[in-house]
């Protein structure tokens, strides 16, 4: 991919249309210098496009685009469906990268209606929604007819520490993988943003033939976002690493999501609907 340059009045920022980059820098130890090599995660503005009109910016990492054009459809429920994504041409230009989606024109019309401008950015806003009835979209109730093995969880936790590419690269990456009922992960994608990471999988996950008995397994904290993407999804367990908001529990009782936080490989925090997790003892 090709280097972008942003002008900001006489001054020109240089953007990359990849997912990182090298940077030769000077690191201190104890007093002493040494020049090395250092692996950089990039942000680059991505925007996606509605049948030739531009809806969202994001900043976000610039690999798996397909698949977050698809989540992010999805997740923002422009879309119901992952056939209603006709195609995804990726065009670079010389300030970011712009996501052409054609989507159903049934669907077209129903975004015009409620059309908005986004500004997103790596932290954690709720897409620059335009009133609140637009912010808050509580996911609709989902029936989980299966259970989830605790034990999955530790198995969960143990692969992605080895599958998480760019991170390993770089230390700045954020990762959502789907977990398997038998505590493999069949699909990981990676973002400098967490809501970024966990679209694309979503969109991963609508073009594959998986079944729903998995779980999505995020290196992040667990926002209302988070929560609404995974239900919206029709995944029924969501676990972190890290804390969830009041706001993520209070949705996820409501909406019948089971709810993990402070996933660790010997504890973890469940939050809501215990009944769906079979606890074992997770000792190795």
């Amino acid at each position: 991919m090709n280097r972008l340059k942003l002008h900001n009045g006489v001054t020109q920022i240089e953007l990359e249309s990849k997912p990182f980059s090298l940077l030769q820098v000077e690191q201190w130890h104890d007093g002493l210098s040494e020049e090395k090599q250092d692996c950089l995660a990039e942000e680059t503005p991505v925007a996606i496009v509605y049948n030739g009109v531009s809806h969202a910016v994001m900043l976000a990492t610039a690999e798996d685009l397909e698949d977050f054009a698809l989540g992010f459809s999805l997740s923002e429920e422009i879309l119901s469906d992952a056939n209603e994504l006709y195609g995804v041409e990726v065009n670079i230009r010389h300030n970011g990268i712009e996501l052409h989606c054609e989507i159903a024109s049934e669907r077209f019309a129903q975004l015009k209606e409620r059309r908005r401008t986004l500004a997103g950015k790596t932290g954690c806003g709720l897409c620059g929604a335009e009133n609140l009835a637009q912010a808050m979209r509580y996911p609709k109730p989902i029936s989980v007819n299966h259970t989830f093995a605790s034990k999955r969880i530790l198995l969960g936790l143990q692969a992605i520490k080895t599958q998480q590419a760019l991170q390993q690269k770089t230390g700045a990456t954020h990762a959502s993988a789907y977990v398997l009922a038998d505590g493999t992960i069949a699909l990981l994608r990676e973002d400098v943003g967490r809501h970024n990471a966990l679209d694309k999988l979503v969109g991963a996950l609508a073009k594959s033939t998986l079944d729903k008995t998995g779980f999505i397994l995020t290196t992040s904290r667990a926002s209302f976002e988070m929560v609404q993407k995974t239900a919206t999804a029709g995944v029924g367990m969501l676990v972190a690493v890290s804390a969830p908001t009041g706001l993520a529990v209070r949705v996820a009782k409501v909406c019948g999501l089971a709810l993990v936080g402070f996933a660790r490989e010997n504890r973890y925090v469940v939050y809501s609907h215990p009944e769906l997790i079979q606890h074992e003892s997770i000792k190795t």
